[in-house]
């Protein structure tokens, strides 16, 4: 993944975190669907979506963990 690409959890409040997991996780059960129909041509958006969640789940534990 690029530089450029790389999401930048940081700057993000504690709301956007969640809400930007909110979507990715939405985002991961449509590509899923996809894939099961046949219809997904983009599987690198897996990756992506799969990376972007993890590093958003990491970043909201840090800082459940930073606050407590």
């Amino acid at each position: 993944m690029a530089e450029s690409e790389k999401l930048d959890v940081s700057k993000l409040t504690d709301i956007e975190i969640k809400e930007k997991i909110d979507v990715t996780r939405r985002e991961l059960f449509d590509l899923r669907f996809q894939r099961a129909t046949r219809q997904l041509n983009e599987t690198h958006r897996f990756k992506k979506a799969r990376v972007q969640l993890a590093q958003l789940l990491t970043a909201q534990g840090e800082r459940s963990r930073s606050n407590t």
